[in-house]
């Protein structure tokens, strides 16, 4: 088994990769006592086209002067999916809002749901409240909780983007989920 890179004795916080999470999440004594469930999935944020599922319902009076937009939030329904491809088939929804909250960097405010449509998770939730530095290779976000298969979950989901097109704002980002429930 690979260690985690460390500084002074702790796991490196830079390093937010899938592997040292799943390490750092199973260091934990109390994990026996709880169901561990991983995920892994695709989020699709379109904010182009005639059928965008992320749409802007505020901005600040200085979000348009603002390198990093800071001020405006969007509201999203953006389907969750096996693969990377918009046509992929479809597990769930992320619902919910973002908000840029970062005058220095591209840092989103992320408050939504993971709502699951398909399978053994179908009708169950995560819950995520976190930031995103969506320039940064991975990011991690925390779980809140849950419902359903999920009751009373706590986790990490770990974001990175797969493709992103600075034109249209478009991004497609894989989502790695560890998370503990009853």
């Amino acid at each position: 088994m690979t260690m985690a890179p460390q500084v002074h004795g702790q796991i490196n916080p830079e390093d937010q990769s899938p592997k040292v999470v799943e390490l750092w999440l199973k260091k934990l004594g109390h994990v026996k006592h709880k169901k561990l469930t991983k995920l892994h999935f695709y989020f699709h944020d379109t904010l182009s086209g005639n059928n965008p599922t992320a749409v802007e319902v505020a901005q600040a009076n200085i979000t348009s002067k603002s390198p990093t937009l800071f001020g405006i939030v969007n509201v999203m329904d953006d389907p969750l999916t096996v693969g990377p491809e918009p046509a992929s088939k479809i597990v769930g929804f992320a619902q919910g809002f973002y908000a840029s909250a970062s005058q220095q960097d591209v840092g989103l405010l992320m408050t939504l749901n993971f709502v699951f449509t398909d399978g053994k998770y179908n009708g169950s939730t995560l819950s995520i409240l976190g930031q995103n530095h969506v320039f940064h290779n991975y990011r991690e976000l925390p779980i809140l909780g849950g419902s359903g298969v999920f009751r009373l979950a706590r986790g990490i989901a770990t974001a990175k983007t797969y493709a992103f097109n600075a034109t249209t704002g478009d991004a497609i980002v894989e989502y790695h989920v560890i998370v503990m429930h009853y």
